[in-house]
């Protein structure tokens, strides 16, 4: 039985849009890969490590990963659960000119100088909206294709990445927390609780947690719960019950943290991406 299910969900000249689902049973690294074409990747449930070379990237909700055509790379899965992406290709013409020129090398084919870089909350929505609405059948190709337009724009966007900046002993360190806080998502953790996880202070995590992140350590927790809920709004005819699985004290705290990151509240976002 093959480790991975792969769902197309949209294939136009201009774009491929994958729902890759991968069951996690490799816990060390697995074989040696290497994608044809540059993939733009969007985690949206659970986690996984990529390694290329000698740096290692955590893959989850708050970020987008770029595998690059023709770079050899490795994949890990520490956390049970298994992991989910949304994959994509794009025409290399039409990536060159929406990619900022500084985030990829001038030779042929396209590559990211960076392997990964954070997204904002509306390019999360942008993942969740693009996924549910092909899906369900609700977008038609031309808006299936506006929908990958925009959010590639949004996720590239100066204005709304953040790339770390750090050591590499920082970002390893933040790396560990990220798979402790994705272990239990619902989970209530304390600074203190997470820092003896990853066996350094309070202080030292909470200082390098914004350093190389650029939010801190429970804004990201949030974050991450968010997203989960995104992934799971098709799932639940009780939202009050989806606030309370994923760690939220009541129906009015998912609610309201969710129209704050979001700007619509839960139902409202779900008619959107379900029904119109």
């Amino acid at each position: 039985m093959t480790d991975f299910q792969v769902q197309t969900l949209l294939s136009t000249p201009l774009v491929d849009v994958h729902d890759v689902v991968c069951a996690g049973t490799c816990r060390h690294r697995g074989e040696v890969e290497r994608a044809s074409r540059t993939h733009l990747v969007f985690p949206y449930r659970g986690t996984y490590v990529r390694h290329v070379g000698n740096d290692d990237a955590v893959a989850d909700a708050s970020q987008v990963l770029f595998f690059n055509a023709g770079e050899d790379y490795q994949v890990s899965h520490p956390n049970p659960g298994g992991d989910a992406s949304l994959s994509m290709t794009l025409d290399e013409v039409l990536l060159r000119e929406i990619a900022p020129a500084e985030l990829v090398f001038p030779e042929e084919p396209l590559r990211f100088r960076e392997t990964r870089l954070r997204i904002d909350p509306r390019a999360q929505a942008l993942v969740a909206l693009l996924r549910h609405s092909l899906r369900e059948g609700v977008a038609e190709p031309l808006e299936g294709e506006s929908l990958t337009l925009t959010l590639v724009h949004r996720a590239l966007a100066p204005r709304t990445t953040h790339a770390a900046a750090s050591s590499h002993g920082r970002q390893r360190l933040v790396d560990r927390a990220k798979l402790v806080l994705s272990r239990d998502l619902a989970r209530r953790w304390s600074l203190a609780e997470v820092a003896a996880e990853v066996g350094v202070s309070a202080v030292y995590l909470t200082q390098s947690f914004r350093q190389v992140e650029g939010v801190p350590l429970y804004r990201y927790q949030l974050r991450l719960r968010l997203a989960r809920a995104l992934d799971l709004l098709r799932d639940y005819d009780d939202l009050a019950a989806l606030g309370v699985d994923l760690g939220f004290s009541s129906h009015s705290h998912f609610s309201a943290a969710f129209q704050k990151m979001y700007g619509r509240t839960p139902s409202e976002f779900r008619q959107i991406a379900l029904h119109r």
